[in-house]
């Protein structure tokens, strides 16, 4: 298990997304850090990154001059989850509002819905617009279930939350039995071309989109810092407290400390290392991606892909305009031994039982694939901060004016933290957010929420596979 305290490992594995780094990767602004900044933000992925792009856009939008903001970074730019993760712009479209209906109604769950699937465009508006270089492309996705079970959950979800009406799941595309399997590739005129998975008991198909998230990152941070932020990399925060006078906050690193009208919490998984009430709301969870490349001809793939073998084991895949493959997940290797994955804050070494999983990914799970050469070039590891009711904490911390937090997203990133950024920048800027920016109601930080004692879901999750397996072995 880690440590109480999460903090970024001083050396990690290398992702494929960073094994050729920018320029801005260790930059610093200024040799000596500022004595002083409006607003200090946390943490420089896609988070830090977003809330700065918002404040620096959104002053010029209301017409005055944006607040002076650092950066601090522990390693390097974008070498957190968002520099490790699968290359996905994937937003869930049906599966997270269905179980919403049950909890909070139809309103919210549309809202949750909406929210994801309204980022997708906006990024790729963003891209084009600021010609970011990070090979943005839109896809389908093929969400594929492999187990009956799972199958028939699915489709449940699915026909619960278009039946409520829910705008993204009304153009969700459903087929099952063979169909859903018959390969990408067939050269039988008449046969279905839907997942190409070789025991598909099912498959959804819908938008997103996928891309290089440490370019965006990085280039979107070039930006923020030719508009004045002041970047410091290399500089891990030790402590945040509040000043003697009530008035702001005192901000620790390894290279001295500096002072802040107000503060981020941009960390993600590590989020108790600095503020420990959270210890058991945002955990650190570690996950594995590997990288894969072929030797030789094989079959073309246009979509992405969900690949869900249960409850609990589930695959993420995305091509490369190059013909390689980003895949994650593994969870069939290590899910069960949760001293591997939850509460880990090391992503310098690699989930040990999951290092050879992804050998052979493509020939087994993919028809067409079989004869291929295709191998695994680089797995690497990478930290997750999961929050116990898989929703992420995104407003003013309670009890603690003028601190902001914007963290837990669960693996699931890409498609939220763009504009719950926004809302942060927003709260920043006016104390308040009008209600066309603000985020759903299960994302809002209040004290009730932040004092919860509810298990984490991950671990009731878990403790129920491995229930189960029990019980079987028993039986």
């Amino acid at each position: 298990m880690s440590t109480p305290r999460p903090f970024p490992s001083a050396k990690a594995t290398t992702s494929y997304w960073r094994s050729t780094t920018l320029p801005i990767d260790t930059h610093s602004s200024t040799k000596d850090l500022p004595a002083h900044a409006d607003v200090v933000i946390i943490g420089a992925g896609y988070c830090g990154t977003s809330i700065a792009h918002h404040l620096l856009t959104e002053s010029k939008r209301q017409g005055h001059s944006a607040p002076s903001i650092a950066i601090l970074e522990a390693r390097q730019a974008c070498s957190g989850a968002t520099g490790r993760n699968g290359g996905h712009l994937k937003p869930d479209p049906y599966l997270r509002a269905a179980r919403i209906l049950e909890t909070h109604g139809k309103k919210v769950a549309e809202h949750v819905a909406s929210f994801e699937a309204r980022q997708v465009q906006d990024v790729q508006d963003l891209i084009q617009s600021s010609g970011i270089d990070c090979d943005f492309e839109e896809t389908m996705v093929s969400d594929v279930c492999l187990d009956n079970a799972g199958s028939f959950k699915t489709g449940q979800a699915l026909r619960k939350a278009v039946a409520a009406g829910i705008s993204t799941a009304q153009t969700i595309e459903r087929t099952t039995g063979l169909e859903a399997e018959r390969s990408l590739n067939s050269e039988i005129a008449n046969e279905h071309k839907v997942s190409g998975i070789r025991g598909a008991k099912s498959c959804h198909k819908y938008k997103a989109a996928r891309l290089w998230p440490y370019r965006l990152v990085c280039q979107m941070l070039e930006t923020c810092v030719s508009q004045g932020v002041n970047l410091q990399t290399m500089t891990p925060v030790t402590s945040v407290l509040p000043q003697g006078d009530g008035e702001g906050w005192r901000v620790t690193t390894s290279r001295g400390s500096m002072t802040a009208a107000k503060i981020v919490h941009a960390t993600n998984g590590y989020s108790s290392g600095l503020l420990p009430e959270l210890r058991d709301r945002i955990v650190p969870v570690r996950g594995i991606c590997a990288h894969l490349q072929g030797q030789g001809p094989q079959p073309p793939i246009s979509d992405s892909y969900m690949l869900r073998f249960n409850d609990f084991e589930y695959d993420y895949l995305v091509p490369r305009p190059d013909g390689s493959i980003v895949v994650g997940g593994a969870r069939r290797d290590y899910f069960k031994n949760l001293e591997s994955w939850f509460n880990v804050d090391d992503d310098s070494t690699l989930i040990e039982p999951a290092r050879h999983y992804f050998d052979g990914y493509m020939q087994r799970n993919f028809l067409g694939w079989e004869n291929t050469n295709t191998q695994t070039e680089q797995v690497w590891t990478g930290i997750m901060g999961y929050s116990a009711d898989g929703f992420p904490y995104v407003g003013e911390v309670p009890a603690k004016p003028g601190s902001y937090i914007c963290a837990g997203f669960t693996g699931h990133g890409m498609p939220q933290i763009f504009h719950s950024a926004k809302h942060i920048a927003l709260l920043l800027l006016n104390g308040k957010v009008d209600k066309q920016h603000a985020v759903p109601v299960p994302y809002q930080t209040d004290a009730e929420r932040w004092g919860s004692s509810q298990e984490h879901s991950s671990l009731t999750l878990w403790r129920s596979v491995t229930e189960g397996s029990q019980l079987r072995s028993k039986i």
